[in-house]
């Protein structure tokens, strides 16, 4: 199985406060261990790997904040699949880049 491009997004409800960047880093933290690339954004995290290791790192990550008193947890994934040719966070990126003339 090739490789995919993914974005998560792990949300933690029921903790009583508005921030959430405790939340964020122990699930980057865990994301981390799976040995993918990763690239954290303002509103997500972006992985990079063998689909199978994305799934387990998911599944990992979500539980986190359950782990740490939420009450509740949304996570939306999206994953991208290319079975034609090779694709990274990077290319999709430089791709677009090429496109805008940047």
């Amino acid at each position: 199985m090739g490789k995919v491009v993914a974005e998560v997004v792990i949300v933690p409800h029921g903790t009583g406060s508005t921030s959430l960047s405790g939340y964020v880093a122990e699930v980057e933290k865990t994301l981390r261990q799976y040995g993918l690339e990763t690239m954290l954004t303002p509103m997500g995290t972006i992985l990079e790997g063998d689909l199978d290791v994305v799934l387990r790192a998911v599944r990992a990550a979500h539980e986190i904040p359950f782990d740490q008193g939420a009450l509740r947890v949304g996570t939306t994934l999206r994953i991208d699949e290319r079975r034609d040719k090779d694709i990274s966070m990077k290319s999709k990126v430089r791709s677009v880049e090429e496109k805008l003339g940047d």
